[in-house]
């Protein structure tokens, strides 16, 4: 069954906190190891073969942004402090030529081929996308509000992400019930003292409480 795609809407990224994951922000931490970061691709409904990420002057990760396209696939967004303006990373299976330039969805009106990709225009948006590793690697934009410089150099950048990038990259995993960690070193679920051990999961009040 192919999974819907999960894309957040452009107005809900303004606010979201910034992580960057470019070299300078990245922990000296030895990253966590292979499996977890599997096992953290996976939860986020892909794989670490198809985790990308990229860099552009001015403009760091919005790590809520990041998800799944596609069968597979992965998605995020980088966001400029100044203005907003923002970035969108797209990672899904297939190619890229100049036969199917303009029908690689969305669908462009105008296709170029530019350096080891193709300089493409969709709508109000343009986008470059080039093919490898039997991936399509498609970075987009307004074109009101990135020029068509900055989005070349961040879709030049773009690369598949490597340990450490996928540590910085990836949602944190939730415990076998669904919650969310508490962000300690501990890796325990937060604590959620009004939540019934059976049910549909209601908060009480008191906790405990029936009814």
């Amino acid at each position: 069954m192919r999974r819907s795609r999960r894309l957040l809407p452009a107005l809900l990224l303004a606010p979201l906190a910034l992580t960057g994951c470019g070299s300078d922000s990245l922990d000296s931490a030895a990253p966590p190891d292979r499996a977890e970061l599997k096992a953290r691709a996976e939860a986020a409904q892909t794989v670490v073969e198809h985790v990308y990420v990229t860099e552009a002057d001015g403009f760091e990760l919005a790590r809520q942004s990041v998800g799944v396209i596609g069968d597979y696939g992965f998605q995020s967004t980088y966001v400029r402090d100044e203005g907003g303006a923002q970035l969108t990373l797209s990672v899904d299976r297939g190619t890229v030529t100049d036969g199917n330039c303009r029908t690689v969805p969305p669908a462009a009106t105008r296709c170029e081929k530019d350096g080891k990709g193709w300089y493409r225009r969709t709508g109000s948006r343009h986008e470059y996308v080039r093919s490898e590793n039997g991936l399509r690697i498609q970075l987009a934009a307004d074109r009101g509000a990135v020029s068509r410089a900055v989005l070349r150099a961040a879709a030049e950048t773009a690369h598949r992400a490597d340990d450490r990038e996928l540590d910085a990259t990836l949602p944190e995993t939730a415990d076998p019930e669904g919650l969310p960690t508490d962000g300690g070193d501990t890796g325990r679920p937060a604590e959620r003292g009004d939540l019934p051990p059976n049910g549909d999961g209601a908060p009480q009040d008191p906790p405990g409480a029936g009814g």
